[in-house]
């Protein structure tokens, strides 16, 4: 029986990209896939950003592809999260051969919690005054040093601002640090925008970085621009039974329906999808098909080419 993967391309150039990574899983594996819709267009035409059947689906299905929402991101992504049961947020950036970035050494997987933080939506203003309330809870930090443990064996870093931040913050440091010497796993800690600089400077330093959600989401964006751009940054969005996978750049409307958009997060978040149903043979097979398309060309023009988004699409599945 073939697997059931929803697929959501969403707005701008999530409808532009996540047909070409279909096409690749097409061409590696035996899937079903179901099309459904969100975003901001389902939203001008139905009321609702994220129709009731498309998070039934996304809920259902052994995985998800998603492209991008625009206006009502927040509206879709964190739902859609939600029903796959989500609590980990796998974001790696590198450096790939044939690419100009500003740190070619760069090779670090951010794992972000996904649930809490000041992404709850329990915000209020009033009487010129705005609040926003930033939840941490014991339970989603130790779910996540448990992840973390499994995915870096060998240790890894821990962001946070507990020097300021100190109760939830610090409630995530201690908690993390504590699964982690229970699993015998070596943490080292160090505060999000010293991590910053880092990066920046040392970039080799860091392999694996355990954060808070926020500081992922900012994080791993830097660390995009130091690869070559947001281009490039494939995300997983894993439960315990389900996952959601989509790439990090978002609906960029900017060059929507021009067909310049670089599918190349797209493909590696499906190549993600793929390891996550233990695929791994495939997985490794799409990774090396996009990294010798970056290395060898077409490029679109966010990596300095002025291929198409078909063009470099049909140059990673000749490469399948």
């Amino acid at each position: 029986m073939s697997e059931e993967i929803a697929v959501i391309p969403g707005d701008g150039i999530g409808s532009e990209v996540v047909p070409v990574a279909v096409d690749v899983l097409d061409a590696v594996g035996d899937f079903e896939f179901v099309h459904a819709d969100a975003g901001d267009a389902v939203a001008a035409e139905t009321g609702t950003p994220l129709p009731a059947e498309t998070r039934a689906l996304a809920a259902s299905a052994d995985a998800t592809l998603f492209g991008a929402a625009g206006e009502t991101a927040a509206d879709v992504v964190l739902p859609l999260r939600d029903a796959v049961g989500s609590f980990v947020n796998v974001r790696p950036a590198r450096a790939y051969p044939g690419v100009d970035a500003l740190c070619p050494e760069l090779d670090i997987v951010f794992l972000r919690e996904n649930t809490e933080g000041v992404y709850t939506g329990d915000e209020v203003r009033e009487d010129g005054r705005a609040t926003l309330t930033r939840v941490v809870t014991e339970d989603a930090s130790r779910r996540l040093a448990e992840y973390a443990c499994d995915y870096a064996p060998e240790g890894f870093h821990v962001a946070h601002k507990a020097n300021v931040m100190r109760e939830t913050d610090g409630l995530f440091l201690d908690t993390v640090e504590a699964v982690a010497r229970e699993r015998g796993v070596p943490t080292e800690s160090v505060l999000m925008d010293a991590l910053a600089t880092h990066l920046c400077l040392s970039p080799g330093e860091f392999e694996v970085v355990v954060t808070p959600n926020l500081a992922g989401d900012v994080l791993s964006d830097l660390a995009a621009g130091l690869v070559g751009g947001l281009g490039l940054l494939p995300s997983a969005n894993i439960g315990g039974e389900r996952g959601l996978f989509e790439p990090v750049h978002g609906s960029a409307p900017d060059i929507a329906g021009e067909g310049i958009a670089n599918p190349a997060a797209t493909v590696l978040s499906a190549a993600m999808l793929l390891d996550f149903l233990d695929h791994g043979d495939a997985a490794a097979s799409v990774r090396s098909a996009v990294e010798s398309v970056l290395a060898d060309g077409p490029r679109t023009p966010d990596l300095g080419g002025d291929a198409g988004t078909d063009e470099v699409a049909d140059a990673i599945l000749d490469r399948v």
